[in-house]
């Protein structure tokens, strides 16, 4: 399903994403690596198993990517004019190696834009689910989307 035009986004709106995502190790050691994240509760088994989790955390800007783009598919992919920002982002509850990410979107708010004619901004509050049903990501994020055109 591509993405919603700003028309179509109504506050109280909620979407449960189709796409799921099991976390690896090899995600959480590469994008850790990738972004010069060194701490050991990311990367080191014997450190970690000491820490009060007693295993490796997943990244938690790993989990905010891996939450915003399973969202993308059914929301904003191709409508979109750019993420104007997250206006807080939250993490419950830690991830492991092997949990399975599931994505709930809610429509907070919609309006017009002042200065564009062509979009509007739309609010939209992310949640990340685990595979035990905890919120592990809590994320409102704000959008430019576009508007529906006579030829869209």
């Amino acid at each position: 399903m591509p993405g919603m035009y700003f028309e179509e986004f109504a506050p109280g709106m909620v979407i449960d994403h189709e796409v799921r995502r099991t976390v690896t190790e090899a995600d959480n050691i590469l994008f850790s690596t990738m972004t010069l994240n060194m701490a050991p509760l990311h990367l080191d088994a014997e450190y970690s198993a000491g820490s009060i989790h007693g295993q490796r955390l997943v990244n938690s800007l790993f989990l905010l990517g891996l939450v915003s783009g399973i969202s993308m598919q059914n929301t904003t992919f191709g409508t979109t004019l750019g993420n104007l920002g997250f206006d807080s982002v939250k993490f419950p509850k830690p991830t492991f190696h092997g949990d399975t990410i599931r994505v709930q979107t809610e429509i907070v708010a919609a309006r017009e834009s002042k200065s564009r004619n062509d979009s509007g901004i739309v609010t939209f509050r992310h949640l990340g689910i685990n595979q035990r049903d905890e919120v592990v990501c809590d994320a409102v994020r704000v959008g430019l989307m576009l508007k529906k055109t006579d030829d869209a």
